[in-house]
């Protein structure tokens, strides 16, 4: 059976991914920062639960502890969570408002990775999707009109994780890494005014995780097929 972890999976993108993974077989994991939230999830849905904060280091090994003694191993890591950080004009971005978005959707997405490593090289079939955003993609924001809805944090921050899947997947050719664009779908996110649904926006994570040894490496895509750089 497939071990998947997920990390932000209590609700939203996370929630529906493990809902649909579990349903094609998988044995999910549900990572979240808030335990009762997290419970109440895997409770839901037939999951395993392990508290997991992406920004704090402890959090982190104690979540690679659980799985480790309980599960043996990872196939497939879903770095979901993710957030949007506070928006402002550019003039009046700050470093510290640049950093807060930074430190979940990149430096927790390298903290939770380093971290799986082990785990994830225990694997036949290993495979890491990194959830990024059309707002990273420099085409789409200097070639469309995605361009009016980028901000300099959030934005800055997803063409990073882009990048650092990138150069995982050249420096690590034993474990597939891809970055997925979910599109603009309805959730807590941005407060349901995406008019994609949750299926929709899982799609492609969806597929790539059940693809085991066929899935490829060092793209990026959303539902629809390649996302341009």
């Amino acid at each position: 059976m497939t071990i998947t972890l997920i990390t932000g999976a209590n609700k939203g993108l996370g929630y529906e991914t493990a809902r649909r993974l579990i349903s094609a077989g998988h044995d999910v994991w549900i990572g979240a920062r808030d335990v009762r939230r997290g419970h109440t999830a895997a409770e839901e849905l037939g999951a395993h639960f392990v508290q997991l904060d992406v920004t704090d280091d402890r959090s982190v090994a104690a979540a690679v502890e659980t799985v480790h003694a309980e599960a043996g191993r990872v196939d497939v890591l879903v770095n979901n969570a993710g957030i949007l950080g506070t928006r402002k004009p550019a003039a009046e971005t700050s470093a510290d408002d640049v950093r807060e978005a930074f430190e979940t959707n990149v430096f927790g997405v390298v903290r939770v990775t380093h971290a799986f490593l082990p785990l994830l090289q225990t694997s036949d079939t290993p495979q890491v999707i990194n959830v990024t955003s059309g707002l990273g993609s420099f085409t789409l924001i200097t070639e469309t009109e995605w361009g009016r809805f980028g901000t300099l944090s959030y934005s800055s921050s997803k063409a990073a994780l882009t990048m650092l899947t990138v150069q995982y997947a050249r420096a690590i050719p034993g474990i597939r890494f891809n970055a997925v664009d979910p599109g603009y779908t309805g959730t807590d996110f941005n407060g349901h005014r995406g008019p994609q649904t949750v299926q929709e926006g899982t799609d492609r994570i969806v597929r790539l995780a059940l693809l085991g040894p066929d899935a490829p490496t060092g793209t990026l895509s959303d539902r629809n097929g390649t996302v341009p750089w």
